[in-house]
């Protein structure tokens, strides 16, 4: 049996508490966790000295910690992953940046029908949006789309509205705007719904792209030390293709190293009919050791920056704009009444105030018809949470899916977001403290590609309420000094457990991941920092990430 030996270092032990110890792997398991008894801060039973096993690997900790695998509560691999194997814009931030990389992609394939791509930021244009005429200075001989970095619009050149027979006389559709010139022309932003409208640009992909895809996605994971992930739009969704053949590919392969919770898109084109066809899904996942499909994900709202999250009261700067809410509340309690009885997780979308508040009414609905099933329901994002809804998370069990690497003073938030919420909403921002301190379970997710995948980021920021000098997408004169809303800050301990035992349990591990002890799965994470610093968080490295007693990655 293969076998690894850690020790001579600092190993997490949850709630912020480290202690130095060692830990045995033997196959697929931790074999044995042994503490320095001397060591005060020790919250576990010291055992003997571990030697290790003839023909085992010994790695010294050295000045690092070593942790479970981190787990991701809200990520898009596989859209990540084809933005990776595209026009990936997320390196930079920039608009000149921006054009030359289109340029180079158009120059390197010219055979190429439809150019696509993603990952640019809205506080680089003036306006907050891109316009189809500054694209059309990188290509104009055939449609280019790319994808915000948010994934909630996407950036045409003025080839792609031609082709997509979109004009002045071209209505919104429902759920969807296209952003216009005051007569009326569409400027080269299409927002939510609208995306469909180029949808039939893009060339089916390939059999072998998602795959593809999803395998450098992977890469990119596991080099950040995420070991587990709930994949947030699993379906043909407003993201795009159905991404589930692309799993259960890899799963079949040998090639998923990962463990991954699917959740399942809710199309709100149809209604509970479609219940029937998760279930098919689940049962037939049932098997696989790798994969489960016990969530659904249900879009409620948009996004704040786009006018469309759904908001209780009129954005700043408009006589009644509150944004967009895409399923009236009677129907999302309907619907998460029927899930929750059925017995899957609902893994809500919700930014705006009023979203949010429809959300926790529709589990509130959900436990007074069929009582607390505990199925783990968590709501995503929560721009704008209003204080009275703040204690229902407790009440309700429903935990705040928070992603922490937005809660700060960029400019992106400072330029395009808080003059839409004005100074009251502003103090309810990203609200995860006083979630916290009301009593909700916390679990992180980054919405990759939304925003970097690297989790040390996230909860440095989650902790310090600044950026982080590594990102390139910190941007801004306050954003590394001057911290959003500092009261809302989480603890070390409990931003790390967001990502570790917390997320284990929202994505249905907890059993078997998430934490440092006898029996538990070998998925590890050695860094080259001390985690109970969180200004050495935020510079951490990743050397080793192991998953079931396999290195995945070794930097």
């Amino acid at each position: 049996m293969p076998a690894t030996l850690f020790r001579n270092g600092l190993l997490y032990l949850g709630a912020g508490r480290v202690a130095r110890g060692s830990l045995l792997v033997v196959d697929d398991r931790i074999a044995e966790v042994t503490l320095d008894p001397e060591d005060t801060g020790a919250a576990a039973s010291a055992g003997p000295g571990t030697a290790p096993p003839p023909g085992a690997r010994v790695i010294d900790i050295g000045a690092g910690t070593l942790l479970p695998g981190f787990q991701d509560a809200h990520a898009h691999p596989v859209l990540a992953g084809t933005h990776l194997l595209a026009i990936d814009l997320t390196p930079v931030h920039d608009r000149s940046a921006y054009l030359d990389l289109v340029a180079a992609a158009a120059a390197a394939d010219p055979d190429a029908t439809t150019l696509t791509g993603g990952g640019w930021f809205g506080d680089v244009f003036d306006g907050g949006f891109p316009r189809a005429t500054e694209l059309d200075e990188a290509v104009t001989d055939r449609p280019v789309i790319l994808s915000s970095h948010d994934a909630h619009g996407v950036w045409v050149n003025s080839a792609a509205l031609r082709a997509a027979g979109i004009d002045a006389s071209t209505p919104d559709p429902d759920g969807g705007r296209i952003l216009r010139d005051a007569d009326g022309t569409p400027s080269g932003t299409l927002l939510e719904a609208a995306v469909g409208l180029v949808a039939g640009l893009i060339p089916p992909p390939t059999p072998e792209l998602l795959p593809r895809a999803l395998a450098a996605a992977q890469r990119r994971l596991h080099a950040v030390g995420v070991t587990a992930w709930q994949d947030a739009a699993v379906g043909e969704s407003d993201l795009g293709p159905d991404v589930l053949p692309a799993y259960e590919a890899l799963d079949a392969s040998g090639e998923l190293t990962a463990s991954v919770r699917l959740a399942l898109w809710w199309d709100r084109g149809r209604g509970l009919e479609q219940i029937d066809d998760f279930l098919a899904t689940r049962d037939r996942l049932a098997g696989s050791e790798r994969l489960d499909a016990g969530a659904v994900k249900v879009m409620v709202d948009g996004m704040v920056e786009n006018h469309t999250a759904g908001m209780l009261a009129p954005l700043g700067g408009t006589d009644d704009d509150r944004g967009i809410t895409f399923i009236a509340p009677d129907d999302l309690a309907r619907l998460t009444t029927a899930l929750d009885a059925a017995g899957f997780q609902v893994h809500f979308h919700a930014c705006g105030d009023a979203a949010v508040r429809s959300c926790l009414d529709a589990v509130q609905a959900a436990v007074a018809a069929n009582g607390p099933l505990g199925n783990r329901h968590h709501i995503a994002h929560l721009d704008v949470v209003a204080p009275e809804d703040v204690p229902r998370f407790a009440a309700l069990d429903v935990t705040a899916n928070v992603t922490g690497l937005w809660a700060r003073t960029d400019e992106e938030i400072v330029t395009r977001k808080l003059p839409l919420l004005g100074p009251e909403r502003e103090r309810q921002h990203f609200p995860f403290g006083s979630l916290h301190r009301a009593g909700a379970r916390i679990v992180g997710g980054s919405d990759w590609p939304v925003t970097d995948p690297n989790p040390l980021w996230s909860v440095a920021t989650a902790v310090t309420r600044t950026g982080v000098a590594a990102d390139p997408h910190a941007i801004g004169e306050e954003v590394f000094r001057t911290p959003l809303l500092a009261e809302e800050a989480l603890p070390l301990g409990v931003a790390l457990d967001a990502y570790l035992s917390e997320a284990a349990r929202i994505n249905g591990r907890e059993h078997v991941s998430g934490r440092l002890e006898e029996g538990a799965v070998a998925d590890l994470v050695l860094l080259d920092a001390d985690v109970s610093s969180v200004d050495a968080v935020a510079d951490a490295g990743v050397r080793l990430t192991m998953v079931g007693g396999r290195v995945v990655h070794e930097g």
